[in-house]
């Protein structure tokens, strides 16, 4: 087996292993929580059982449909220009892993989004049951996102002093997520930190600028 081969091998493997247990999290919390209800693993690690219309963390960001519809665009235009660079063999097997890394995570959010609300029951005021194929709590393309993982690392209140929430509650780290959202979010860092210039040459390769033409340097890690 070559090494390109070899690359295209892994970085699937590597993709299918992040989705199963992304989506092996989120049904074992959907099947055996009700939504609201939170287990302590410690002090700053609990998990907290939520669901969300909106992108990673909780963001939301126009009506559920779009949202859905542009998840489906972006990870079907990330799929498609991963498969493009793994053909043309040149890039390093970390930098392909990284990719796979967003694309997963983003992936995994796309699979709540489609077919959650059709095959799943509600998740308030009871545990969710599998159920057939449109008798969910929702439609196609309505899913809701499952978040559980919960880092309140800090937990303060704002002194009474504070120009700004006084006296209120402050808690560091507050978002609540998923592990999609966690690869997403390692890919991201890791393609800024280490694979900055190479994601520039992939771009480069994928959208030649007609100044500069093809570019035919052989790419390395940083």
């Amino acid at each position: 087996m070559t090494r390109s081969s070899k690359t295209t091998l892994w970085t699937t493997a590597f993709i299918v292993l992040l989705l199963v247990i992304d989506q092996a999290s989120k049904i074992w919390v959907k099947t055996s929580m009700v939504e609201g209800e939170m287990h302590e693993i410690t002090s700053w690690f609990k998990i907290y059982f939520v669901e969300n219309e909106g992108m990673a963390y909780g963001i939301t960001l126009g009506s559920k449909l779009l949202l859905t519809l542009f998840r489906i665009l972006a990870m079907g235009a990330g799929v498609y220009y991963l498969v493009r660079l793994l053909r043309l063999r040149r890039f390093s097997l970390g930098f392909c892993l990284t990719l796979g890394l967003v694309i997963a995570g983003g992936l995994g959010n796309v699979i709540d989004c489609l077919f959650y609300g059709e095959i799943f029951s509600t998740s308030r005021g009871a545990v969710a049951q599998l159920v057939p194929w449109g008798e969910g709590y929702g439609t196609f393309l309505h899913g809701k996102v499952v978040d559980m993982l919960y880092f309140p690392i800090i937990q303060t209140t704002y002194p009474s002093w504070s120009p700004i929430h006084a006296g209120e509650q402050f808690v560091f780290f507050s978002p609540i997520f998923n592990f999609a959202d966690a690869c997403i979010s390692v890919g991201v860092a890791l393609l800024l930190l280490c694979y900055r210039r190479t994601f520039s040459t992939a771009l480069d390769t994928l959208f030649p600028s007609k100044d500069k033409g093809t570019s035919t340097e052989t790419d390395t890690e940083e």
